[in-house]
């Protein structure tokens, strides 16, 4: 069935009602624009070398795995879904990466192998969420604690090493033109994941299967492999990023990514996507996680606790799901 006879089957009253979701959203990427911007003045202020060119550019390169990640569970929040395993999954591919290096299986294959794995972990899940209807919450807390277990049972808890002369390290360490590779990976990933949100057919399909998903679906729209595919979206996002860091690090731990699918979802619903789906914006999301990025990034250089990190972190969390609630709770019981 064509896009356009998808549009006509879907009732008039979400067709108006998505003319209010757009502003709604609109106005959430203005907010977090604003905060981001504030943010950025008060550490200026706080500090001289918030605003050098290395410490913006460290900025950049530190909040890839972030960026990518979050662009990706932007798909999975707007269907109405969560992952909570993308910390997991980074830990898994970080140590996986170490330890198939060790064994001399050349990089790039290292590589590809475990963007597939990645891949398959999210389709593996996808399926439970879509196709056996268990809660994704569940099935990815489950994920969490099980992939987590396979990381810590593969090093012992122990860090593995990555050869320093291995190409490998070209991917988390290398310049280009004055600019580290892993920040323009991730604006690769991201100019990718704003089109094919805004685009294509399939980002209007994740937004119907948040918004009306039986609608949808009685216009012949295959909701389930839309809901399964957004999990492959997250699981290789993951993978991605875990390549990134133990590159970045020269390591693979798997104790990496503790806490990383807080920062990913803080992200996301700092950028407006709500959290009873439907609506969702790459560019919100962007803001955001540079926002949770430069918080970081400011309290260190502010010489405060770095352990304040997750306590404005957590709040930050709070108060965006507390706004997230007020503001699209009556688009949620409209549903």
């Amino acid at each position: 069935m064509s896009d356009g006879a998808i549009k006509q089957q879907v009732p008039s009253r979400l067709v108006r009602a998505s003319w209010h979701e757009k502003a709604v959203a609109r106005g959430g990427v203005v907010s977090i624009a604003l905060f981001f911007a504030v943010v950025c003045i008060v550490f200026s202020l706080a500090t001289d070398a918030f605003l050098t060119t290395p410490n913006l550019l460290n900025i950049v390169r530190q909040s890839a795995p972030l960026l990518i990640v979050a662009s990706a569970m932007t798909f999975v929040i707007t269907t109405g879904g969560i992952d909570l395993s993308v910390g997991s999954v980074l830990a898994l591919t970080a140590t996986l990466s170490a330890v198939l290096l060790q064994w001399g299986v050349p990089w790039p294959l290292v590589v590809l192998g475990l963007l597939c794995l990645g891949a398959v972990v999210g389709a593996a899940q996808g399926f439970f969420i879509a196709y056996e209807g268990i809660p994704a919450f569940i099935v990815t807390l489950a994920g969490l604690s099980v992939i987590r277990g396979i990381a810590l049972l593969i090093t012992g808890g122990y860090s593995i090493p990555v050869d320093p002369a291995s190409g490998f390290n070209f991917i988390g360490r290398a310049w280009f033109i004055g600019v580290p590779v892993p920040a323009l990976i991730a604006v690769v990933v991201l100019a990718v994941a704003y089109l094919v949100f805004n685009e294509t057919a399939f980002g209007r399909y994740v937004t119907g299967v948040g918004a009306n998903a039986e609608a949808v679906r009685r216009a012949g729209v295959n909701t389930r492999l839309v809901t399964l595919m957004v999990y492959v979206l997250t699981g290789t996002a993951a993978a991605l990023a875990g390549i990134i860091l133990a590159s970045r690090l020269g390591s693979g731990s798997s104790n990496s990514g503790q806490g990383f699918e807080l920062d990913v979802i803080a992200a996301v619903v700092l950028g407006g996507t709500s959290l009873f789906g439907g609506r969702g914006s790459v560019v919100g999301t962007i803001l955001g996680a540079l926002t949770v990025a430069v918080i970081a990034n400011g309290l260190i250089l502010a010489h405060l606790s770095p352990f304040l990190t997750p306590i404005v972190t957590g709040l930050i969390i709070l108060v965006a799901i507390w706004l997230n609630f007020r503001l699209f709770k009556g688009g949620s019981r409209s549903r």
